[in-house]
């Protein structure tokens, strides 16, 4: 299996800064997007550090013996304990926090995923686009216990308000969950400044109808921006092909 991949973040048409990161290891083993909150520099900072600290781990525990979804939870605490230790010495970032999906090709053909957040990736397949991640947000568990429907949701007051993020005390559960992955597939990793935008039949049609990675990536964000371009945009597209 082979893979091709294009990342891209933009800041939008309304915040004066980029508070979201991604990192794209070079050789394909994994993908990382992080939205950041806490203000101007708290929201920065902490996907920055999320993102160099998940990476940092799992370059140095690539070959251990842990398993996929260990080493996925383990980068993820630590990212964690590193977010919360930041806090405790720099006061104007204590209430800083970020959502993180992080996608591992560890073993090539057995791919897994690790989030927290509402941060999300999706799997286009065919024609399909399913959302892989459940958001850990309130409006999400209010739409699983049928409390509001999802049209609800995308306009609800509250859709913003986390249940789960890094940069908590009382973080202890890491979301780590194998993906079902074919030829041809292609997967979407991204912050919710692209979900907010557009709805997820919108993001299917670019997806699916732009064949070339770096186009589809700058068409979506092009496409959230014409929608108002609220927060912030990233994205990382990756496609699944044939070994050549």
């Amino acid at each position: 299996m082979k893979l091709n991949f294009t990342g891209i973040s933009d800041p939008g048409l309304i915040r004066s800064n980029n508070q979201d990161a991604y990192y794209i290891d070079p050789e394909g083993r994994f993908f990382i997007v992080a939205d950041g909150m806490g203000g101007h520099a708290g929201g920065e900072e902490a996907s920055r550090i999320a993102t160099q600290e998940i990476q940092t781990y799992l370059l140095a525990n690539w070959q251990s013996p842990k398993s996929s979804p260990k080493l996925l939870e383990q980068a993820l605490l630590e990212a964690n304990a590193a977010i919360l230790q930041d806090q405790q010495t720099h006061a104007e970032r204590a209430d800083m926090g970020t959502t993180v999906v992080v996608v591992a090709f560890r073993e090539p053909d057995s791919p897994w995923c690790a989030h927290i957040g509402d941060s999300r990736l999706y799997r286009l397949r065919e024609s399909q686009l399913q959302q892989i991640t459940d958001d850990h947000t309130w409006v999400a568990r209010a739409i699983k216990i049928g409390d509001i429907t999802a049209d609800e949701a995308r306009v609800h007051p509250f859709r913003h308000v986390l249940s789960r993020c890094l940069g908590r005390e009382d973080l202890h559960q890491v979301d780590v969950q194998p993906l079902d992955v074919n030829i041809g597939d292609r997967l979407l990793l991204c912050s919710d400044g692209l979900t907010e935008e557009l709805a997820d039949h919108k993001i299917a049609d670019y997806l699916q109808n732009t064949p070339l990675l770096d186009k589809a990536a700058i068409s979506l964000v092009e496409a959230a921006k014409d929608q108002g371009g609220h927060d912030n945009i990233t994205i990382v597209i990756i496609t699944l092909e044939e070994n050549s």
